[in-house]
């Protein structure tokens, strides 16, 4: 055996490769190549959409399968009903406590900033609006429970296949040897799903490299000029939010190094970044924490599609940015009481807000219309919503991932030897 055998390139270090060189690709596709068949049919709304968006697809099938899987053997795994409903409890807790900071955070740096005062909205391409509808606490929580299990599942509808697996974990664990036939099937089913995993994480590389290429291709540097205040905002806010406040509140909880879990976790913000869709990170982002970070997968299995669901500090900073920019471009004064209902509709809701591109933006309607806003000034943001949408995703995810491990300290599930362990 020689020493001097070549150190095999590890999947975190192909995917940031595919991250750069897509979004190298994609600007020199935006700024140098001429429009055409070649760049616009072939490149971009072929080979870059067809792997890229079948990539994706990928993701998304995994999804359900493996959340009500790994859920069902992780809630059979703990059977202590009193246990689960801990873990539940703090869980939601810190998901609510850190979109309400998110959003005061996002509001504090918006206010200091300015992104609206002085805006010429005649330079600005305005877009179609989506609103949303506006739902009641007592829907919200309704809507949680399924009236048809199978329909959830075949709908992605991930709150309902939470609460659905949870009851089957539990009620499996209670049964014992009576249930030890399904037990057994779950668990295989549950293996399965992880080497489908792992098969396709294999091709994440070239996915992201064509997700990358192909949004910055699209994305012309003209429409960010007026705007970049209100980008600057966000950014600094999300950064904030994802480097500051995650990091204290992990350091202070846990006493892991930050850094050593930005290097371990950044392939999974990455992920995000590229595909802008949180559920398509779930299976990636648990088995990151399991294999770098320690967290056990029935606390992960539980808490990832939770926080996917419900947790969305990144879209949280640009509703809170936005709803300031809006205000101070059409002169309209919220005060204190208006910046706290931002606050507080901001929070309910993102829950139950699926994790797919933009959503954020159909939501905002609704905390527009909280405090008085003209929905119409959604139009002003929508142009660059693209790149803001990727960076908020990459903010979501990692707080899915601190509140996990936090959850599994606290749990004392957390395996230390695994997050210390040199790669």
């Amino acid at each position: 055996m020689t020493k001097n055998k070549k150190k095999k390139i590890g999947l975190t270090t192909k995917i940031f490769i595919g991250l750069i060189a897509g979004l190298v690709l994609g600007l020199i596709l935006n700024l140098w190549v001429p429009n055409g068949y070649i760049r616009d049919t072939l490149l971009i709304g072929g080979i870059f959409k067809v792997i890229g968006n079948g990539f994706i697809r990928l993701m998304k099938m995994l999804v359900v399968p493996l959340v009500f899987c790994s859920l069902v053997c992780g809630s059979a795994a703990i059977g202590d009903t009193a246990s689960m409903g801990k873990v539940g409890g703090k869980t939601i807790a810190f998901y609510l406590a850190t979109t309400a900071l998110a959003v005061t955070v996002a509001i504090l740096v918006a206010t200091v900033v300015q992104p609206g005062v002085g805006l010429n909205k005649d330079a600005i391409e305005v877009k179609d609006v989506t609103v949303a509808e506006s739902t009641t606490v007592a829907d919200t929580l309704l809507n949680i429970i399924p009236e048809n299990p199978f329909a959830a599942l075949a709908n992605g509808t991930m709150l309902q296949v939470i609460l659905f697996a949870l009851i089957v974990g539990i009620l499996i664990a209670k049964m014992g040897e009576r249930a030890e036939l399904i037990a057994n099937v779950m668990n295989q089913c549950n293996d399965l799903m992880m080497e489908m995993t792992n098969l396709v994480m294999s091709f994440a590389p070239v996915g992201v490299f064509c997700m990358i290429a192909g949004t910055f291709a699209n994305l012309g540097f003209d429409a960010f000029l007026p705007l970049l205040k209100y980008m600057g905002s966000v950014v600094c806010a999300l950064g904030i939010q994802c480097f500051v406040v995650y990091m204290i509140l992990l350091l202070v909880l846990t006493r892991l190094n930050p850094l050593k879990f930005l290097k371990k976790f950044f392939p999974v913000m990455a992920f995000a970044f590229s595909t802008s869709t949180s559920n398509a990170t779930i299976p990636m982002n648990i088995d990151t924490l399991e294999e770098k970070i320690g967290v056990p997968r029935k606390i992960s299995a539980f808490t990832i599609p939770l926080g996917a669901t419900i947790n969305m500090d990144g879209t949280s900073i640009m509703q809170g940015v936005a709803v300031v920019f809006a205000a101070q471009a059409y002169g309209i004064h919220l005060g204190i009481g208006g910046y706290l209902t931002v606050i507080a509709t901001a929070t309910l809701a993102s829950v139950g807000t699926a994790g797919i591109p933009s959503v954020g933006l159909v939501t905002l309607s609704m905390v527009f219309a909280a405090v008085g806003l003209p929905v119409e000034a959604i139009a002003l943001i929508m142009g660059i919503d693209r790149i803001l949408d990727m960076l908020r995703t990459a903010v979501n995810v990692t707080g899915d991932a601190v509140c996990t491990t936090i959850i599994a300290h606290q749990n004392k599930t957390l395996d230390r030897e695994i997050f210390n362990k040199m790669e």
